[in-house]
């Protein structure tokens, strides 16, 4: 039980609540294996469920449009990697499955670099990946297209509350 005023824990007796979740990564090709996975995994005993990083909305639409036809019941979050540079997003393409950056938000970074090189203004490329990721959480909560988000900041999570104000919620 926290306390109101101070947030301290005051009765440390009462044993919390456990989840159990799994991942699942919305891009995966075919999908239908990706959903087969899902439901085993959802049989299994898993609550909830966090994606992989996702960049693409209409892709992430079409994959839970597809657990919603498999009739799979599960809470899923939405796993939010706010981009930091071109380079992070090309490499994490390169060198992380189940990662999928679309060539246009890497573009959107590169221009921003270019842009605060040639103006003299650093960290353009960070600032324009924090809204990218407010943009894309406050669209999935729009959409409803799942029950929450994860924000994998990466070291950065100094941005988060940042990154939620931007979206429209609050902590």
């Amino acid at each position: 039980v926290k306390d109101k005023e101070t947030g301290e824990i005051t009765d440390k007796s009462a044993t919390p609540k456990f989840y159990k979740g799994a991942c699942v990564t919305p891009v995966y090709e075919p999908v239908f294996l990706q959903i087969n996975k899902l439901r085993q995994k959802v049989e299994a005993g898993a609550e909830y469920i966090q994606t992989q990083g996702i960049f693409d909305l209409d892709s992430f639409k079409r994959f839970m449009d597809e657990v919603n036809k498999a009739g799979i019941k599960t809470h899923i979050m939405a796993g939010i990697i706010p981009l930091k540079a071109a380079g992070m997003a090309k490499f994490m393409n390169a060198n992380v499955p189940g990662i999928d950056v679309p060539q246009s938000m890497i573009d959107r970074l590169a221009a921003a670099a270019a842009e605060g090189k040639e103006k003299g203004i650093k960290g353009l490329p960070g600032k324009l990946g924090i809204e990218m990721a407010a943009e894309m959480i406050a669209e999935i909560k729009a959409q409803n297209l799942g029950d929450g988000v994860h924000i994998m900041a990466i070291g950065a999570e100094k941005n988060v509350p940042i990154i939620l104000e931007k979206a429209g919620l609050s902590i």
